[in-house]
């Protein structure tokens, strides 16, 4: 056997199954395995060299060959076998090799490969025996392989009976242990040929090659590292490197899962086999491969590979950097990200090695290297290669080393890349901007706050010092200026500069020793700080005070004026020119070297030099700590406003790490993270609060995270502190977070607080304290008592019973005698009376009522009526007027009773004739509760207005309404005093009529229900009597309960249209005429907030009776388009939206009217003209009848909210079928020609996102082929050029589309000689071609563009001839022109010649 035997030759036969020839050949199908393997199993048993004998290696063989068909338990035995006598034969190697003698042992040669061969084919016959068997049996708990197929079905049902025995990954790690104990054999010493030892190297190799290509078996621990020790035993002892690199190169290219393995393998081979060439030569390989950008595959296993193993061996990793870096450049943007991540793998290993100190100058120079490297792909054309540096400059944040210079430029680089258009990169760059905070150095000496203010003032402070320190020091040596010390001090001074230079290259250091004795306590100043702010601040800023004493102070934040420069460079100049001076001094001292005691110089010399030494290099360290920390604080504030933006961003991730960045920026006290804080509040109204999972992270829902900040913010109690001292401090925070609040805040601060008291988070000693606050007795800030009740109204929505136990202290405190000198307080007063009725919501087709209503003779209501009536002049005054009369409708049962006496007293007080009126007026600066006449009315009801000084205006013509005359100046001066009277009589009117609008429909559905109730019993009555009877009963109630309510409606409307305002017995109806006189006569009623209120009362007027709209509707667009007051004009802007929705026919004839408001030049009336027609449009109430045109220029408005409102607008239109498309021909007619065109370069990029929502392909046909034909029409170039562009914004994805352009050919072929007409034809072939099938040809699109240039160049012929008939047209007028001039004087000249000749005669 031993002659024919070759392990070369047979490893090369397995290859091909088929054809593999065994002298002694079983048929396993027609005998039984297990029978035939037992005496083989004997013989082997008997004696381990048995195997060489032809019969028992046959058995073997033939049992492998036709594996699919032997049993399990049989495969199961015939491992067993081969691996025992493989065993022992190893073992009798050993021995014998031990011995040394040489004719024993080489025996051992062919029984050592017989069974290393066998185990070979076992390996890969075990693999086909698991495939087959797991297809048959029930799914199994790993992956199965794909199997050979096209069995036998005797075959399939054999394997899937030894399913059941057979677990061939059991038997892995038995069997690389056998392995990894034969490569322990001395082979040199047996296989004395090179090729004989590797072909038996490669036998015992290759299965564990064989078993890594299954992902499934890499997963189990013990088989990967059975796997490493054969491989690293090979490459160690018996000269498999080569072979080894190969392999591994192989299995990184066609197998993505095994990059950390082998990444693995390497780093144990060169740890504990210290062998780390292998290492070294596959990371040359894959520095010298090029990477495709097409290519994933590739790419991303190698990259997996080099970042796994730089981060296990980051050594043998920096020795080949050099070489790895040409990979920056790879086109492969996988290989990219992979090399970021390694540069940041050696960052970490270079600063936290132990031979940092040993070599510092070459170990900084390669980090500063390093990071130079990172920084710079901030600017890399991927977005995850960004990204993933961002993500890698984080992870180096936590470093105890901190590096201050590189710190201070990638927090540049993360404030620029705020900026990036990728949602991934913004998130990277917050993320890293919070881990810059958190990690900083600055927080060794001050306790890691970050308020900008106080650095400015420790570096003033310091500067300060250190020049007068040098300035002591400069004025000494000038007393005994030497010319000898002269040099040597010059000498010292640079040392000292070469030591701050060197100190600054790693300045912590020098921090922590100078301040050692500062620092030791703090432990971790980056975690410590924000813990020691929230102490710190709530001792220093914030300061709580006892029960009884709470006032909140608003703090007055000063700003230092002096801009300190921070610049390092400027920094070290001033030094230098410091020193320059000193010199110069000295210079001038020369002459009186004669005169010098050399010992007293000596000894004062000795005691500046120590004095320079210690004291002005501690200040001049201190000085450029604080520098650094201030360039890198007003980094950071500089970032905010961006941040803030990025706060409404859609993406989920990006507006987390906002809310996270702002969280920090509190807790580390920086300026500006109020203002995000504040608009972080609007996203409590965002609609995705589903938890969801990001790069295997988990993201919580916006809204829950916001609530969670908020809570840590202001809620949560802190250690430490007493429970009084918790609760005075929770509600200080609730009543700041009302000052300067806008009305969306509130808004958005109300929605929290109810979702928070909803959810029990608000206790109930903190309302307590809130009452307490808003009921003191003592002098608080009025903001503080206004807070308090705002909170207290917010906290009432979610639970009624927060009011509805402390009424009289409302009416005591809010309408009482503080109410009549605060009527902001009073106005929120009653608006939390109204919560008294609680916040059910009406459901939709619900007839129930959940309202509670209190008798009109309950102290509310005559509190309230009082409120209103007292006199008063102050604009607050309306808005107070506003929520009492909301309150009345909201919790009166007949309101109109108290609005009745209300409007009567008002009258009388507006019409009534004082004799004493100029009394009144002088006396009214004593009057505490009388209120200066302010400038304007509030903007919820009337618009700011200034009103004139009584004796500036002239008399006002209301006065021959009141039947008052108007004989002297003094009844003029009482006559406009009068007219706030008017106006608050005119405001309370127009509220009124507009309220009981609202007040109807709910006495109209009060009405239904009843009705409905009666009907329930009546049929509950009638279904006592038979089944037929009732039945029809019950038909004819339900048509009289239809017909009733119809009659509800019908009397409901009656009631609107014609008696409110037109009724004999209305109020209202009075008020009616005087108000169209008033807002129609401007010239004679000139006060501004009379015209004002009447401007507000007329629209609310117009929404009651569509009669009395139709009639006057006309003079609010009149007064819309002459008035110059631009808060009258946007307050009939909203109106108009109003009375939209109460008629809209009458808006819609006239929606050309209100479409001027977007060209309005005041920014209010602009912007709520837009809001308004978003509204009417997208909601249906008025039709689109052109005007899209005026709409589409806001896009590119200069005001970014005007111009965000109307992307807003598109953006909401585009969900409406077809509605862009069918308005873009008018849109393009408005911006292209006529008065209304705007100039080229606005009209291409309003254009570009307009089209951006033609997304359909039918669509697109059919524009293309409209703004073909309309080429024909249009003479003027810049029509062409705006047709082309439009055109070349299309797709042009199918070929249809191309058709419809080609087909279009003769209605543009004149214009092609336009030179930017023809680009954008060129624009659109080049897309046509990207966008064509690979198997189409290109010969229609070559023909078009064939004949696209050839009608170019014929225009620009026609037209060059036209230039050159014009030219000899104008040369030949010009020469006629001159011919008849010369004729002219020929025919002049004859008779001159004549009369000559009769002189001369």
């Amino acid at each position: 056997m031993s002659a024919s035997f070759e392990l070369q030759d047979e490893l090369q036969a397995l290859q091909d199954l088929e054809t593999y020839d065994i002298q002694n050949e079983h048929d396993i199908h027609s005998s039984d395995p297990a029978h035939l393997l037992e005496g083989a199993v004997e013989s082997v048993a008997e004696s381990s060299e048995a195997i060489t004998d032809a019969q028992t290696f046959d058995i073997f063989r033939s049992l492998l060959k036709y594996a699919d068909a032997v049993p399990g338990p049989v495969m199961s035995k015939l491992l067993d076998s081969i691996s025992s006598g493989f065993a022992a034969q190893i073992d009798a190697t050993i021995r014998d090799v031990e011995e040394e003698d040489q004719q024993t042992f080489m025996a051992h040669k062919l029984p050592l490969e017989m069974y290393s061969f066998l185990l070979h084919w076992f390996v890969s016959a075990a693999e086909k025996v698991k495939s087959n068997g797991e297809e048959e049996a029930a799914p199994p708990p790993s992956k199965s392989r794909r199997g050979r197929g096209g069995k036998a079905a005797a075959s399939r049902s054999a394997a899937s009976r030894r399913t059941e025995a057979w677990t061939w990954i059991d038997q892995i790690p038995h069997t690389l242990a056998l392995i990894s104990k034969a490569l322990r054999l001395k082979t040199h010493r047996i296989w004395l040929t090179s090729p004989e030892r590797d072909a038996f190297i490669s036998c015992l190799t290759r299965p564990a090659y064989h078993i890594i290509e299954t992902e499934q078996y890499m997963k189990s621990q013990p088989i990967k590292l059975g796997v490493y020790k054969v491989i690293c035993l090979a490459v160690k002892h018996h000269g498999h490197a080569l072979a080894a690199q190969i392999s591994i190169m192989q299995s990184l290219q066609y197998y993505e899962h095994l990059s950390e393995p082998m990444a693995e393998c390497l780093t144990v081979l060169a740890k504990e086999f210290d062998h780390a060439q292998l290492g070294d030569e596959i990371l040359r390989e894959i520095s010298g491969k090029t990477f495709s950008g097409q290519d994933t595959k590739g790419p991303r296993a190698f990259s997996k590979f080099l970042v796994r193993y730089s981060e296990l061996a980051p050594r043998s990793v920096l020795k080949q950097i050099s070489l790895l870096l040409a990979h920056l450049d790879s086109e492969s943007y996988p290989m990219r990200m992979a090399l970021v991540e390694v540069i940041g793998s050696l960052i970490r290993e270079l600063a936290l090695s132990a031979d940092l100190a040993a070599d510092a100058a070459q170990s900084q120079k390669q980090l500063d290297g390093l990071y130079e490297l990172l920084v710079s792909r901030t600017l890399d054309l991927s977005s995850y290669v960004r990204s993933k540096v961002l993500a890698t400059l984080s992870k180096l944040c936590d470093l105890p080393v901190k590096f201050p210079k590189q710190r201070l430029k990638i927090t540049r680089a993360a404030v620029a890349m705020l900026d990036d258009k990728a949602a991934s990169v913004r998130k990277g760059a917050i993320s890293l901007i919070v881990r810059l905070v958190v990690t900083h150095p600055y927080g060794l000496m001050h306790g890691g706050l970050l308020g900008l203010a106080e650095w400015e003032d420790r570096y003033a402070e310091v500067k300060k010092e250190l020049e007068k320190v040098e300035g002591a020091v400069g004025k000494a040596v000038e007393r005994e200026g030497d010319s000898d010390d002269q040099q040597t001090d010059k000498e010292d001074e640079g040392d000292e500069d070469e030591d701050e230079d060197d100190d600054g290259e790693d300045e912590e250091g020098e921090d922590q020793d100078e301040h050692e004795d500062e620092d030791d306590a703090d432990g971790d100043a980056e975690h410590d700080g924000p813990k020691k702010k929230k102490k710190v601040t709530k001792s220093k800023k914030k300061k709580v005070k006892s029960d009884n004493d709470m006032d909140v102070d608003v703090e007055s934040q000063e700003e230092a004026d002096e801009d300190v420069d921070m610049d390092e460079e400027e920094d070290d100049s001033n030094h230098a020119n410091a020193k320059n001076k000193r010199t110069k001094k000295k210079e001038k001292k020369k002459p009186r070297k004669s005169y010098l005691n050399m010992a007293a110089l000596a000894s004062e010399q000795e005691a500046l030099a120590a004095l320079e030494s210690n004291q002005i290099l501690h200040l001049r360290l201190r000085k450029k700590y604080y520098a650094e920390a201030l360039n890198f604080i007003r980094m950071v504030e500089g970032a905010t406003d961006m941040i803030t933006q990025l706060l409404g961003s859609t993406n989920k991730a990006e507006v987390l790490e906002s809310m996270e960045f702002f969280r920090v920026a509190w807790e580390y006290q920086f300026d500006s993270a109020e203002k995000g804080i504040k608009r972080m509040l609007h996203l409590i109204w965002a609609k995705d609060n589903n938890s969801t999972s990001e790069e295997g992270k988990e993201l919580k829902g916006v809204r829950s995270r916001l609530l969670e900040c908020y809570r840590s913010l202001y809620f949560e109690p802190l250690p430490d502190m007493e429970p009084k001292q918790q609760v005075n401090r929770i509600a200080k925070n609730m009543i700041e977070l009302t000052y300067d609040a806008t009305l969306a805040e509130l808004t958005s601060l109300e929605e929290m607080l109810r979702s928070m008291m909803d959810d029990g988070q608000i206790h109930q000693d903190v309302i307590s304290k809130l009452w307490q606050v808003y009921s003191s007795d003592r002098p608080l800030p009025k903001s503080q008592r206004r807070g308090a009740i705002i909170v207290i109204g917010m906290l009432a929505l979610a639970k009624r019973s927060v009011v509805t136990d402390r009424v009289d202290t409302l009416l005591k405190v809010g309408l009482g005698p503080l109410g009549k000198v605060d009527l902001t307080l009073a106005r929120y007063t009653c608006l939390a009376l109204q919560r008294l009725n609680g916040s059910a919501k009406k459901i939709k087709g619900s007839l129930l009522d959940k309202n509670l209503r209190i008798e009109m003779d309950n102290a509310i209501f005559r509190k309230l009526q009082d409120t209103v009536e007292h006199p008063c002049r102050s604009k607050e005054w309306f808005g107070l007027a506003e929520q009492a009369i909301n309150t009345v409708y909201a919790l009166g049962e007949h309101p109109d009773e108290l609005c009745n006496d209300l409007i009567k007293n008002l009258t009388r007080r507006a019409f009534a004739r004082r004799p004493q009126d100029e009394q009144s007026l002088s006396s009214r600066g004593q009057d505490p509760d009388a209120m200066d006449e302010d400038s304007a009315p509030p903007a919820s009801a009337a618009p700011p207005a200034s009103i004139a000084p009584p004796a500036s205006v002239a008399p006002s013509t209301q006065a021959s309404h009141m039947s008052h005359s108007q004989n002297s100046s003094k009844d003029g001066e009482r006559d406009t005093g009068e007219a706030f009277h008017l106006s608050q009589l005119l405001f309370v009117v127009g509220h009124v009529a507009i309220k009981h609008i609202v007040f109807l429909e709910l006495v109209e559905r009060e009405w239904k229900r009843q009705k409905d109730e009666k009907q329930a019993a009546d049929k509950l009555a009638v279904g006592n009597g038979t089944p037929d009877k009732a039945s029809k009963d019950g038909e004819e109630l339900d048509q009289v309960a239809g017909n009733a309510e119809d009659e509800i409606g019908e009397r409901i409307a009656g009631v609107r249209e014609t008696e409110l305002l037109y009724g004999p017995e209305s109020l209202l109806a009075i008020y009616g005429p005087m108000i169209v006189h008033i807002c129609g006569s401007p010239h004679r009623f000139k006060n501004r907030t009379l015209r004002a209120a009447a401007t507000l009362s007329f629209s609310k007027f117009l929404c009651v009776s569509s009669q009395f709209c139709d009639q006057h509707h006309r003079l609010l667009f009149k007064i819309l388009e002459t008035s110059k007051d631009a808060n009258i004009r946007s307050n009939i802007v909203i109106a108009l939206g109003d009375v939209a929705v109460s008629f809209s026919n009458i808006i819609d004839e006239n929606s050309n009217e209100l479409y001027k408001g977007l060209s309005d030049g005041d920014l209010v009336v602009k912007k709520n003209t837009l809001m308004v027609l978003t509204h009417l449009i997208l909601n249906g109430m008025i039709k689109v009848k052109g005007q899209l045109g005026e709409m589409a220029k806001c896009l590119e408005d200069e005001e970014p909210r005007i111009a965000d409102l109307a992307k807003l607008f598109f953006t909401e239109l585009s969900t409406k079928e077809n509605a862009i498309y069918n308005n873009l021909p008018d849109v393009i007619s408005h911006l292209s020609t006529g008065d209304h065109a705007v100039d080229e370069d606005t009209f291409q990029s309003t254009m570009r996102y307009i089209f951006s929502f033609i997304e359909k392909e039918r669509q697109a046909e059919n524009i293309v082929d409209k703004l073909c034909q309309r080429f024909r029409l249009s003479e003027d170039p810049r029509q062409w050029r705006d047709i082309a562009f439009c055109l070349s914004l299309l797709p042009f994805k199918s070929e249809r589309s191309v058709k419809k352009l080609i087909e279009g050919l003769q209605f543009y072929r004149d214009k092609l000689h336009e030179e930017a007409v023809f680009a954008r034809f060129s624009e659109i072939l080049a897309k046509a071609r990207s966008n064509k099938s690979a198997n189409k040809p290109d010969s229609e699109l070559n023909e078009f563009e064939g004949i696209l240039e050839e009608h170019k160049r014929q225009g620009e012929e026609d037209n060059e001839l036209e230039r050159r008939v014009e030219g000899k047209k104008a040369a030949a007028k010009k020469k006629a022109s001159r011919r008849s001039t010369r004729k002219k004087v020929r025919e002049s000249e004859p008779i001159q010649a004549d009369n000559d000749d009769d002189l001369y005669m």
